[in-house]
């Protein structure tokens, strides 16, 4: 069974070294000690949101402070593409659901999306706390999937900004239930390129996933993305929720682009 992780302050982390005793405190030394119950002898890594892990052993442990001694150090690499989903706003925290599960997938980057039909909103300060309660989602997603590399949850975009945030990234792929483009077939120029060896983990490839509300994305909203020359695909035969189409994509790009293999 892997070991449960939690994360450091990334200047911490990334002075320890094997042998050393790193001291976890606040809210992470909390939740490892009341909630996850570790005790002394148990493993458990460190890791910084970075790529870069520790792994000990809990030395002591009080709510206030977890000590672990350090046994290894790790630098996990990037992977060679970064995964943006473009999460509409959705009613009964399906929206949350996505993002959760996208995190569990392998997402990078989270940018939250205030489109045309959707029926949440966050205006001013709801923005704020909007993005903090999903990067707490995020954040715990990530945890629980073990991983060392912590997406980023950017501020909310409305439609008219959406094309300009998304200039620059390689592939921006908009789930339409209409589009007559398959999305392996989309892919493929990107996954062609990969084998060929024309990226690397020091310049991904970056693909985004747009995903719709409830209502789907209006005609105005597909127009402007693919004027800035997003694809419209469609994933399959039957429509998916706000749920549960933007996961159902990221395991797709995780085997069409060989992350699984």
């Amino acid at each position: 069974m892997t070991n449960p992780i939690f994360f450091g302050d990334p200047e911490q982390v990334a002075a320890a070294v094997p042998g050393a005793v790193f001291s976890l405190t606040g809210p992470e030394a909390r939740h490892a000690v009341a909630v996850k119950r570790l005790a002394p002898g148990e493993d458990v890594d460190i890791v910084d949101g970075g790529g870069l892990r520790l792994r000990g052993t809990v030395r002591s442990a009080d709510p206030s402070l977890l000590e672990v001694e350090v046994r290894e150090v790790e630098t996990e690499p990037a992977a060679g593409q970064e995964l943006i989903l473009v999460q509409a706003l959705a009613k009964g925290d399906r929206d949350e659901q996505a993002i959760e599960a996208a995190t569990e997938l392998g997402v990078d980057t989270v940018i939250p999306w205030q489109s045309e039909r959707s029926i949440v909103r966050w205006r001013a300060e709801k923005a704020a706390k909007g993005r903090a309660k999903w990067q707490a989602v995020v954040t715990s997603a990530a945890k629980q999937s073990r991983r060392s590399r912590l997406p980023q949850v950017l501020d909310v975009t409305d439609s008219k900004a959406l094309p300009a945030r998304l200039a620059g990234v390689d592939l921006v792929l908009v789930l339409h239930e209409e589009a007559d483009a398959p999305f392996a077939q989309a892919v493929e120029s990107i996954r062609r390129g990969q084998a060929a060896g024309s990226a690397d983990a020091g310049n991904p490839v970056s693909i985004a996933v747009v995903v719709g509300p409830e209502g789907g994305i209006s005609p105005a909203e597909l127009d402007a993305l693919r004027a800035a020359g997003a694809t419209a695909v469609r994933l399959g035969p039957h429509v998916l929720r706000s749920s549960s189409a933007g996961p159902a994509a990221l395991v797709l790009l995780n085997h069409l682009l060989g992350r699984w293999s």
